[in-house]
């Protein structure tokens, strides 16, 4: 296995001002493995789903590289579920229904074949779960990214800050950035959150943009102003997909590098957004892909000549 993903695989009922989604295929890991799945052959999924997540569904997961082996699925229950509305600005939302359900019993027990990834993805879960599979990986990977959110940071700090101490790259909002480290200033609370253990820190700012910050460096890349945004749901997940699996690709941890799988992660992101759930991701190809990482190229490319005193 060349990246191994962790989260959720779920349905998700999505409102939006521009319409409604009743019962769509989401999740971390469903977003995260498709995103990765256009760099990478190889790709291993942990997670849990009932009986009723449909067939179909995981053999595109599996038409397009991700090995499910580590997928359970647990007879006569049913998988997770999201509902949740958004505002009209689509960057605030409302969470009005949550049911765990299987995902009361993730318990992750990695195929053999996966132990060995030199990639991981750890999606947005419990951090004592993302713990239970770094203690199972065998060399320690090449490269692991995590992702949380505020409700860990409430829940579980202690947990998380371990998980965290263990893990290359950090995933997390603006909001999320100034809780963990306790600071307004992206630029402290980076320094802070460095020092916990990580050795570069991702900061998601939706429709404007993401900041890397590592090697006492800072980058910042913009968000692709888009002219119809349907629904914003996955696409942190999709830039993070889209993030470790171009750095699996090239295999390539410098931070100009990095820097480029910003961009790849952005752009896959921008896609997510035009369509409920994955619909919109699940059709692009390869030149849509291309196009769309151009117009980011074009969007920050100028020539300025300084003003001289």
């Amino acid at each position: 296995m060349q990246l191994i993903t962790v989260g959720t695989v779920a349905f998700d009922r999505i409102e939006t001002p521009f319409g409604i989604a009743e019962k769509t295929v989401g999740g971390a890991a469903t977003y995260i493995s498709l995103a990765a799945s256009v760099f990478l052959e190889k790709i291993g999924l942990v997670s849990v789903v009932g009986d009723d997540f449909p067939e179909p569904v995981m053999q595109m997961l599996r038409d397009r590289g991700v090995d499910l082996a580590g997928l359970e699925v647990l007879k006569g229950k049913e998988s997770f579920f999201w509902a949740g509305r958004y505002h009209y600005d689509m960057n605030s939302r409302d969470t009005l229904e949550t049911r765990l359900n299987v995902l009361l019993e993730l318990d992750p027990k990695l195929p053999e074949a996966y132990r060995a990834a030199p990639y991981v993805m750890l999606g947005n879960l419990d951090p004592a779960v993302q713990a239970k599979v770094l203690d199972q990986m065998d060399p320690r990977p090449a490269m692991v990214v995590l992702d949380t959110m505020n409700f860990w940071m409430d829940s579980a700090m202690p947990e998380l800050r371990e998980v965290i101490a263990r893990v290359d790259i950090l995933t997390i909002n603006d909001a999320e950035a100034r809780q963990l480290s306790g600071e307004h200033s992206l630029v402290k609370g980076a320094a802070k959150i460095l020092a916990m253990g990580p050795r570069y820190l991702v900061v998601k700012k939706g429709e404007h943009g993401a900041l890397l910050f590592g090697e006492n460096r800072v980058f910042f890349a913009p968000a692709l102003p888009l002219e119809d945004v349907v629904d914003p749901t996955g696409a942190g997940d999709t830039f993070a997909g889209g993030f470790i699996g171009y750095l699996a690709r090239t295999k390539d941890h410098s931070f100009d590098n990095l820097k480029r799988a910003i961009i790849v992660g952005s752009a896959l992101a921008s896609f997510t957004c035009e369509k409920f759930g994955i619909d919109r991701l699940v059709e692009i190809t390869r030149e849509d892909i291309d196009t769309r990482i151009q117009q980011f190229v074009d969007l920050v490319d100028f020539d300025i000549e300084l003003v001289e005193g």
